[in-house]
């Protein structure tokens, strides 16, 4: 497929522009291929974003754009693809139901199915509607031959061959029953917790407070559940979350927090907090904003197992080096290209459809 190593190249010049956004300076870099027709037009579409998503700070804005800039680059996207026999496959009607939780998190699907060489039919959710339409435009700047291949449609879906569904519980069990008929990939609820012994360093809880506070908590790899030791004494977690105090700030999860302390405070729930964060020993994986829930384990061996039990409402798991499989403290929310949501392989599914 001779179009895979174009798409490669057009996706490493959107790397490139992408690099100009960043959490410390937003710079033109004038050797940028079509900066004159995009600079300015991506400055004002974050503009754009933050003022219509109250959640969409510029912070969060730049910290998913500067993720994306890191990984779209030609090293990446080869060792990344290298992975998989794309000769066989045929070109297919593909359509992405977007979340709309954090900024740009559809755009990996999107990734999957245009480096798939599908046509694409996109159906954002209204809460993060400016940005990918707009890298769009700058991709086919770069590739004309994508022109055709990509679609944002406002109304209801017809046409595809297969889709990929993002929603919560409620919604995935309409997208079941609506798309039975089709090969799909279909997302619910997850969480991501941290599994802590007690032996972290400061450092650790440092980066730990990254996977808890990033993007106010709202992604399926925000870590809202702690498991801990009988005992447990929180004193050095709570000193470690203080630099995220500034949080507060922000009106919508100041409202959060009032709200779930007052729910809590009536409850007569037991909780511990520090005026920005709201721990509470509950069984849930999915703790509210501003709150975050724990349960105390026997031993690790225990843990495990009710985990393996339960590993269809976890999305990662963050621990010192207890696993193989769980992410370093500070990682939940830099996923690198083959890490898929869910644990199903998106470009595979896509190729085999």
């Amino acid at each position: 497929m001779g179009s895979k190593s174009n798409t490669i190249k057009a996706l490493n010049e959107l790397g490139r522009f992408l690099r100009q956004f960043s959490a410390e300076s937003i710079s033109k870099n004038d050797s940028v291929l079509y900066n004159d027709l995009f600079f300015e037009g991506f400055v004002h579409q974050i503009k754009i974003s933050k003022e219509y998503n109250g959640w969409f700070t510029k912070a969060n804005l730049l910290f998913a754009i500067e993720n994306w800039a890191a990984l779209l680059n030609t090293d990446s996207l080869n060792k990344w693809t290298s992975n998989y026999n794309f000769d066989n496959s045929t070109q297919k009607n593909v359509a992405i139901i977007m979340a709309g939780n954090i900024p740009l998190v559809g755009f990996h699907d999107f990734l999957c199915a245009l480096i798939c060489d599908h046509k694409i039919i996109i159906k954002q959710s209204s809460n993060d509607k400016h940005l990918l339409p707009f890298l769009v435009h700058y991709l086919v700047k770069a590739a004309p031959e994508l022109k055709n291949r990509v679609t944002f449609l406002e109304q209801k879906l017809e046409g595809f061959d297969a889709v990929i569904a993002t929603g919560s519980d409620n919604t995935a069990r309409y997208f079941e029953y609506y798309f039975k008929d089709r090969p799909s990939i279909i997302r619910k609820n997850r969480n991501s917790l941290a599994i802590l012994t007690g032996d972290e360093s400061q450092e650790d809880l440092l980066q730990l407070s990254n996977d808890i506070f990033q993007y106010y908590g709202l992604g399926c790899r925000s870590v809202s559940k702690l498991f801990v030791p009988k005992n447990y004494n929180f004193d050095a977690f709570f000193e470690a979350m203080y630099h995220w105090h500034p949080i507060i700030e922000g009106a919508k999860y100041a409202n959060n927090y009032d709200y779930n302390k007052a729910v809590y405070l009536m409850s007569e729930f037991k909780m511990l907090e520090n005026g920005f964060l709201m721990i509470k020993e509950d069984p849930s994986y999915a703790s509210p904003i501003a709150s975050l829930f724990y349960e105390h384990y026997n031993s690790i061996e225990d843990l495990f197992k009710k985990l393996e039990i339960d590993s269809d409402k976890i999305q990662c798991i963050v621990s010192k080096e207890l696993s193989d499989h769980h992410l370093p403290f500070g990682c939940t929310q830099t996923p690198k290209l083959d890490d898929y949501a869910d644990g199903v392989d998106t470009v595979d599914f896509l190729l085999k459809i």
